[in-house]
């Protein structure tokens, strides 16, 4: 199994930061992704509750539910499809606080990949990964 928790303050306002995190339709401007799209709008919002994206990095592909959505504190996923290796996705959370002119943000994912044998390797691998990804798109909206 997978556990990834990242942990970034940035030096940008609350509201700044979740419109970057939840604008799923704009996620390609982020270095590493090459693919986003916004498959099925939200029921309130258009990046809100229910909404279906795909996000693309590489040779890896996401397909992910946005499960909760509260503006600008709270944003949940889900992972319902995944390519090229098969993920079992548990949870997906951004949470943000604010610090003053700052934004605190806290990303917990976990998950487990679905490869006979070769699956707890995997797990390490995305840990590893995932992580790395996330804190360089947060530096990126920070920038």
């Amino acid at each position: 199994m997978f556990h990834i928790h990242v942990e970034r303050t940035l030096a940008r306002d609350i509201d700044t930061v979740f419109e970057a995190l939840s604008d799923h339709a704009r996620y390609e401007r982020f270095p590493g992704v090459g693919k986003s799209v916004l498959l099925e709008k939200g029921r309130l919002e258009t990046n809100g509750t229910g909404a279906l994206r795909v996000i693309g990095a590489g040779p890896l592909e996401l397909t992910e539910r946005i499960t909760r959505f509260n503006r600008p504190t709270v944003m949940h996923y889900l992972i319902e499809k995944s390519s090229p290796l098969p993920i079992a996705h548990s949870r997906g959370e951004i949470t943000l606080e604010p610090r003053g002119e700052h934004t605190h943000v806290t990303w917990v994912s976990e998950g487990r990949v679905k490869v006979p044998f070769v699956g707890k390797v995997l797990d390490k691998l995305a840990e590893q990964r995932f992580a790395r990804a996330f804190a360089s798109l947060l530096k990126s909206i920070e920038r």
